[in-house]
């Protein structure tokens, strides 16, 4: 196989990855790492989480809620109580994504 590859030495990727980095085709190794941080999401990404985060929190509050109410009979005190935390917590979550930045 090194008689077909013109005598050059190398394996197949390492050629590539050099004739890539001689037309500038590989981008920058910054670029390469970087994952997506909630200051360059768009804002309908940001939107939506923030959505889910209300409604999940509130979902899993009632949820506990209902079944410790059914479980203790002790209709509607636990839910009430818990719909309250599912809402605090919601807007806990919403203010940490979406809130001033900690130094």
């Amino acid at each position: 196989m090194s008689e077909s590859d013109g005598g050059k030495g190398g394996s197949f990727e390492d050629r590539l990855r050099a004739a890539r980095s001689r037309q500038g085709m590989d981008p920058p190794p910054a670029a390469q790492n970087a994952s997506l941080d909630t200051s360059e999401a768009s804002a309908l990404s940001v939107g939506l989480r923030v959505g889910v985060e209300l409604v999940s929190a509130l979902a899993v509050a009632v949820a506990i809620g209902w079944g410790l109410d059914r479980w203790l009979h002790t209709l509607p005190l636990f839910l009430v109580i818990f719909v309250v935390l599912g809402g605090v917590a919601g807007m806990l979550n919403v203010w940490r994504q979406v809130g001033p930045a900690r130094r």
